[in-house]
């Protein structure tokens, strides 16, 4: 791959003039940080600690899963979404979903290739499946730019703010409780203040508050004290250190 000082500019010029919605920013936050963590741990992680390299190991495979789970929303609502008004125009991204499903399966293998080995050959292993993982994780963030760009030029020539948000609401509808848990430990750390506060805000008032609570339990060890009192100051909730109300 060469880097394309021309496109890397272009970017400047890509966004609207007025701001849209836009379904792939935060997933893709929450995506970009799950897979580069996870990466970085299975760099450092010790082969001959057995716990460190049960929980690693797991740590992976919860990456798949929810890699594998993201593909299938994509293709259910967002492609769906696209080939309705305008066909075709998901079908090279919809390869490349193919080709992270094939993937995710040899990762899987490799994972589970690597839990099996004796000790003195989980070094060279784990070197592999980190290469492994790797690439894939370069790849997805090239199609995950591609998917921000040409795909979101797309729904915002074919659909209106609500009509997306209409879309959105219904794949988010479709995630089991466990999944969105998982999401929402990668994205909301991962966001600025003011798209934490958005997003939780719109829980607040529509969502019962023990499901807002959970949430706010999952990600407050994932933030800094001065994020943890900016949320909870623009939710209008009291800040107290280590409790959630």
């Amino acid at each position: 791959m060469k880097i394309d000082a021309r496109e890397i500019a272009a970017l400047t010029q890509a966004q609207p003039a007025a701001p849209r919605m836009d379904m792939y920013a935060s997933i893709h936050k929450a995506l970009r940080a799950f897979m580069a963590d996870t990466l970085l741990g299975l760099g450092r992680m010790d082969v001959d600690d057995d716990l460190e390299f049960a929980q690693t190991c797991d740590r992976v495979m919860q990456l798949l899963d929810l890699c594998r789970a993201h593909l299938h929303h994509e293709n259910q609502f967002v492609h769906a979404a696209m080939e309705a008004r305008q066909p075709g125009s998901s079908q090279n991204i919809a390869g490349e979903h193919l080709e992270h499903e094939q993937a995710i399966m040899a990762l899987a293998d490799g994972v589970n290739h690597l839990m099996a080995c004796a000790k003195p050959a989980r070094p060279a292993a784990t070197l592999a499946l980190y290469r492994q993982l790797a690439l894939f994780v370069a790849h997805n963030f090239e199609h995950m730019h591609e998917e921000e760009t040409a795909h979101n030029r797309v729904l915002w020539q074919c659909y209106t703010d609500a009509e997306l948000a209409g879309v959105h609401d219904a794949l988010v509808a479709s995630i089991p409780p466990q999944e969105m848990m998982v999401v929402a430990r990668w994205m909301v750390p991962y966001m600025s203040p003011a798209e934490r506060t958005a997003m939780l805000s719109d829980m607040q008032q529509h969502a019962p508050a023990p499901v807002l609570a959970a949430v706010l339990a999952q990600v407050q060890p994932h933030l800094t004290q001065p994020e943890w009192t900016k949320l909870m100051r623009s939710l209008g909730l009291p800040v107290v250190p280590g409790l959630v109300h």
